[in-house]
């Protein structure tokens, strides 16, 4: 999956796509918490992964 959307967000079948991401950081009583994403954005399509 990840090699099809490394060709997919490089050109490689046509016009290249928009990548996306992001990180999330949260402070709570229950200590600090980390989050993030990646995606691709091609027209009103997105793809992404959360971790």
């Amino acid at each position: 999956m990840l090699v099809a959307l490394a060709l997919t967000a490089c050109g490689v079948d046509g016009e290249p796509v928009q990548p996306s991401g992001g990180v999330n950081v949260t402070l709570s009583n229950n200590g600090l918490g980390l989050g993030a994403n990646v995606g691709v954005v091609r027209g009103p399509v997105s793809v992404g992964l959360g971790l």
